[in-house]
């Protein structure tokens, strides 16, 4: 819901830093799997118990995967860049709520397991959607510099790293914050099923 506000606002400093780092010779394949390693690295540490550098880390990973398709637009965009990022990145979305499950399985382990569920609607109702959308020849208005047709919905990237920060930032209170979410994934889910419905009759 709020990917593509947040994305305007970040388009011109990214593209800065892209135009930097090709003239470095920094390929976005690089910045892709840097973000990818560094978000695993997140995760293993939240599971440790350290839930400040944690999210430390996995700041730096999500600008390393802003910075990925900055630097893809600013030379040749791939198609294997586009699924090398979507890919990594639903990788570290799920490797998060397993981290907090591994911390403290009694209290984390169910809540987890809830949220990861609803991660597997959103992400195969986004990716089913992109499939027949690119079938099709359907381009997205909103995300045009994206690699395949990027459906939105209530949680997108935006808002499941903001679900993240609050979870690193409170930890006890990883329960609600994982129900409440898983919450709102399904209500994604369910609205994306319905669009595709009915888009594709």
């Amino acid at each position: 819901m709020l990917d593509r506000a947040l994305q305007g606002m970040l388009k011109a400093p990214l593209a800065g830093a892209a135009t930097l780092l090709v003239r470095m010779g920094v390929s976005a394949d690089a910045l892709s799997f840097a973000g990818f390693f560094i978000g695993i690295a997140s995760a293993a540490t939240i599971a440790m118990g350290h839930f400040l550098p944690g999210l430390a880390l996995m700041l730096l990973s999500r600008l390393m995967d802003g910075l990925d398709g900055a630097v893809a637009r600013a030379t040749k965009p791939t198609d294997r860049g586009s699924f090398l990022d979507i890919t990594l990145d639903f990788l570290f979305y799920a490797s998060i709520p397993l981290a907090f499950a591994v911390h403290d399985p009694a209290a984390n382990a169910l809540p987890a397991a809830v949220l990861l569920t609803t991660f597997i609607g959103t992400g195969s109702s986004f990716l089913a959607f992109a499939i027949v959308a690119a079938q099709r020849k359907l381009s997205s208005l909103d995300f045009p510099d994206k690699g395949f047709y990027f459906l939105g919905g209530l949680t997108e990237a935006t808002e499941t790293l903001v679900a993240f920060v609050a979870m690193c930032l409170w930890p006890a209170w990883f329960p609600q914050i994982a129900y409440g979410f898983a919450a709102l994934c399904a209500i994604t889910t369910l609205l994306r099923v319905g669009w595709g419905y009915r888009r594709f009759d």
